[in-house]
């Protein structure tokens, strides 16, 4: 079982930046790909911003260039820079690991982000 613990959302004004964290634990492992996706009211869940355990990055293309994920795999934790926000980004975040040799998914619990003046 692996648990991931979510801090960082909250409210901030157009063009300030926030930073998600999400540490996972609960079981051991090594390789996994961790991630941010995220859901506004009345639209679907997208992915955000992922990482491989290879460090590859990859990015929706509205927070390429604004965002930026990285992990520590000690900690087994990925974190998520957010700059430049858009009222756009408001949306509910929520984490995920993907065990990449059993395939199973984990979700956090979600944190709010609203950007708004």
């Amino acid at each position: 079982q692996v648990q991931l613990v979510e801090s960082g959302g909250g409210l901030v004004q157009p063009g300030g930046s926030l930073r998600l964290s999400c540490a996972a634990s609960g079981s051991t492992f090594s390789s996994y790909i961790m991630g941010w996706y995220r859901q506004a009211p009345g639209k679907q869940r997208e992915l955000v911003a992922a990482v491989s355990d290879g460090g590859t990055t990859n990015y929706v293309d509205s927070a390429r260039g604004r965002f930026t994920i990285s992990r520590d795999n000690a900690k087994n934790s990925v974190s998520l820079q957010m700059n430049s926000m858009k009222p756009e980004d408001t949306a509910v975040y929520y984490c995920y690991l993907h065990r990449i040799f059993s395939g199973l998914d984990y979700w956090g619990q979600g944190t709010q982000v609203t950007v708004s003046s």
